[in-house]
């Protein structure tokens, strides 16, 4: 493999920033960070910028400034580097509107990640989001690209990928289709790694996976989630725990072109306000207690809800219609719509969580039962909620 010596100089640097961030535990991640070249995957992307609508605009970017090019796609940074088709539109010379389907991740998070995977040498890989094709070039340098598979929804990110790897010398097996499927033609790995989130682990990833391995994927939650590993246990259940990296990622899709959405009802009325013990800052700021939430209320999701007064909040709701907001900056009060069990509901896990010492994310696991069934359960109280199906 051969670069210029001013990549070289940064590729070394970021790996030596990684391991002092702690993201990095293994030197050797550490060499192959320092050796294979993240620029060769990334000759653009596109930086966001906010319109005077209030409009994200997505700014291309490319090697045309070669010092700013190298400066960015070495720091530790998210690099969105595809739009959606049916929604991007050109605003300027070289200015889009759309929505991000694809980016090379942060280094830092992917570095965590792999450390995470545990593999070891002779384990065989499945990836699921090629993407740009730098994470597949990672563990083919960690462990030979015969031991590689990879996997993604759309076949100009892999066919792009396959010729940037080709051109480094590492040819992994890649397929596209969709990654909740498993790799086409079969399994056998001793370790599967997913860069798109998915709501509930894949019954093709189980069934491709060897005795003794497992799985590194983003769960999706809704209200929250996080990266968790999975390990089968002998009784048939596969067992999620979080792990000390954090992260999340852009949801699995069924098809290359749309990501979708689902359909809702309209918002029910406004039924009032009321004093609240929680409050957005609490929402906001504990982690453990917002994954809490998505386990009490699977069906809801949170968002970011202006009022025609400029006031910001927190707002938890749900496809039915119901919703509760909060505002922002530490108010204790709640705004309604609906027959008020949303809020009741989130009052209740706030006051368990406080009563049981405010356990952290190394308290709970997901369990995937044997009928593909999927609950959480506090380690600690044995106390469990229903993930429904």
């Amino acid at each position: 493999m051969t670069t210029h010596p001013e990549p070289e100089a940064r590729m070394r640097a970021l790996a030596a920033d990684l391991v002092r961030d702690g993201s990095i535990r293994s030197p050797e991640w550490e060499s192959v960070f320092a050796s294979v070249p993240r620029h060769h995957f990334v000759p653009r992307w596109y930086e966001a910028a906010t319109d005077p609508r209030g409009i994200t605009v997505w700014n291309e970017r490319d090697d045309t400034d070669r010092e700013a090019w190298l400066r960015t796609v070495y720091s530790d940074a998210t690099l969105v580097t595809g739009l959606e088709p049916g929604t991007a539109e050109r605003v300027g010379d070289r200015a889009w509107t759309g929505v991000a389907t694809s980016s090379s991740t942060q280094p830092g998070l992917m570095a965590g990640m792999l450390e995470d995977l545990r593999v070891g040498d002779g384990h065989r890989v499945l990836e699921i989001g090629t993407g740009t094709g730098y994470n597949a070039a990672l563990l083919s340098a960690r462990l030979g690209d015969c031991l590689v598979h990879s996997l993604d929804i759309a076949p100009e990110l892999v066919e792009t990928a396959g010729r940037r790897l080709a051109a480094l010398g590492f040819r992994p097996a890649l397929a596209h289709g969709d990654g909740r499927a498993g790799f086409p033609g079969g399994g056998g790995f001793d370790r599967i790694i997913a860069t798109c989130s998915v709501p509930r682990l894949p019954d093709a990833w189980i069934g491709q996976l060897l005795p003794g391995g497992s799985i590194l994927a983003d769960l999706d939650l809704g209200i929250a989630g996080g990266l968790m590993r999975f390990t089968p246990e002998e009784d048939g259940t596969v067992l999620g725990r979080f792990t000390v990296t954090t992260g999340q990622f852009m949801p699995a899709r069924a098809d290359a072109l749309s990501y979708g959405s689902a359909p809702r009802v309209p918002y029910a009325p406004d039924s009032g306000k009321r004093p609240s013990r929680v409050t957005a800052d609490a929402i906001r700021g504990a982690y453990p207690f917002r994954l809490l939430l998505a386990f009490a209320l699977p069906r809801a999701e949170l968002v970011h809800h202006t009022d025609d007064d400029g006031t910001w909040s927190v707002q938890l709701q749900t496809s039915e219609g119901a919703w509760a907001r909060v505002p922002l900056g530490g108010e204790s009060y709640v705004t309604e719509g609906g027959d008020g069990a949303l809020w009741r509901e989130a009052e209740a896990t706030w006051s368990w969580w406080n009563e049981q010492g405010r356990p952290g994310l190394n308290r709970f696991a997901v369990v995937r039962e044997p009928d593909g069934r999927m609950h959480a359960r506090c380690l600690s109280t044995q106390a469990r909620w229903d993930l429904g199906t």
